[in-house]
């Protein structure tokens, strides 16, 4: 992977506290964030990256305005020399605090062939049309691309290892720490380049804004760089949490037919306490109006399932493909056309959530699962797999709004 350091843009504070100004990726904004979002400040970068709709307005054309005015003030100006920016996410996670570090640079994008950079799962078109859209409009990289990278030596954990205090530092809408540094050293940068040249990558979010910059290189040569966020993939911040599967809309969904259609693969349990269930890979929860099931899938049914034609061991034995190919695709006859439409499923990573939402009457069923681990994802990244959409909820998530670039600059 070929990275390189950048002036990248900050917005002008005297405090090193910018909590005002950053947002979540756009693609975890809901309608109440954004609207939190944009109270916080006039210069909340949630009005670059997700503009709120207007009636007779096209927001993308808003979004190159706002831009242009905040650059014109002075809001938002550039480092005075090109700099890779060390990056830490500090968060509580199973009682205890954690600190994931990664740094910041421009990588250059290209095509998964080249195998450079690998995806891990499936995209939609819609929002690589939305994000396609707002680039062109503004002609600013403000949402980071997180990869992964084997660094199972340490090195290059050493080489991007921040000094003294953070140049800005902010708290996200979870309360959790985020705090960035700038690396100027000549020196100290040309190590890390040449450490990172032999290595390939692995995506972990932001498929949808890495397609979109491949193809937005594709017309532009001179935009073949891409702001992106780099993390070891033995980290020991590296937090996957599971994606439960929320469906909505099914006419004829009842969990007691479910369980029938579920038989012959399945064993069933009542669920007696949702909250403390521990799902495992081959040990799904079922919520619903009419109670909770464990559906435990029998070891001699595994090789049963109609797997897709081709999937490795590895692929099977992860937990969504589990769900999705023995209960959701066979029982309930979702497929991944209807996945890809997004007119059934929804996804949420928090369990207590999920349960509260289906016992509010908001959905009619919520699937329960275990995460995927980074072992498994890089087991189906090595064998050329991708997994099904949402497989993996990466968390904390990188801010946007800490630090931009601005294309072919």
């Amino acid at each position: 992977m070929r990275i390189r350091p950048f002036r990248g843009y900050r917005y002008r504070t005297d405090k090193p506290d910018v909590s005002a100004v950053v947002a979540p990726p756009y693609d975890q904004i809901g309608p109440d964030a954004q609207e939190r979002l944009y109270a916080m400040s006039p210069h909340n970068i949630v009005r670059i990256t997700l503009p709120r709709e207007e009636p007779g307005r096209d927001r993308y054309q808003r979004a190159r305005e706002t831009l242009e005015a905040w650059l014109a003030d002075g809001i938002w100006t550039p480092d005075a020399e090109p700099a890779i920016y060390p990056y830490q996410q500090t968060f509580r996670l199973g009682g205890r605090e954690v600190t994931r570090r990664a740094f910041i640079a421009l990588g250059e994008v290209s095509e998964y062939a080249r195998g450079i950079v690998r995806p891990h799962e499936r995209t939609h078109r819609g929002p690589k049309q939305d994000r396609r859209r707002l680039l062109e409009a503004t002609g600013a990289d403000t949402g980071l691309i997180f990869m992964l990278v084997d660094d199972a030596a340490g090195d290059l954990a050493e080489a991007w290892d921040p000094r003294g205090d953070p140049l800005a530092e902010a708290r996200d809408l979870r309360g959790e720490t985020h705090r960035l540094w700038r690396l100027t050293d000549p020196g100290a940068i040309a190590r890390l380049t040449e450490a990172m040249a032999p290595r390939s990558v692995i995506i972990a979010d932001g498929h949808h804004r890495y397609e979109t910059a491949v193809e937005y290189a594709r017309q532009r040569p001179g935009a073949r760089d891409k702001m992106m966020a780099f993390c070891a993939l033995q980290a020991p911040g590296l937090a996957i949490l599971p994606n439960h599967r929320l469906v909505h809309g099914l006419g004829d969904f009842s969990l007691e037919g479910l369980a029938r259609a579920a038989r012959r693969w399945f064993d069933t349990a009542p669920l007696a306490d949702p909250l403390a269930f521990e799902p495992a890979p081959r040990r799904i929860g079922v919520v619903s109006a009419e109670g909770a099931l464990e559906f435990r899938l029998r070891d001699e049914a595994f090789d049963a399932v109609a797997w897709p034609a081709g999937a490795s061991p590895a692929w099977r034995r992860l937990a969504v493909s589990v769900l999705h190919e023995g209960l959701l695709r066979p029982c309930l006859g979702i497929t991944d056309e209807v996945l890809d439409a997004g007119t059934h499923v929804d996804y949420v990573a928090d369990q207590a959530e999920a349960v509260a939402l289906v016992r509010r009457g908001r959905y009619q069923a919520a699937f329960l699962i275990a995460p995927t681990t980074a072992a498994e994802l890089a087991a189906v990244v090595e064998g050329g797999e991708l997994m099904p959409q949402k497989s993996t909820h990466f968390y904390p998530k990188m801010l946007d709004g800490l630090v931009f670039h601005r294309l072919e600059e």
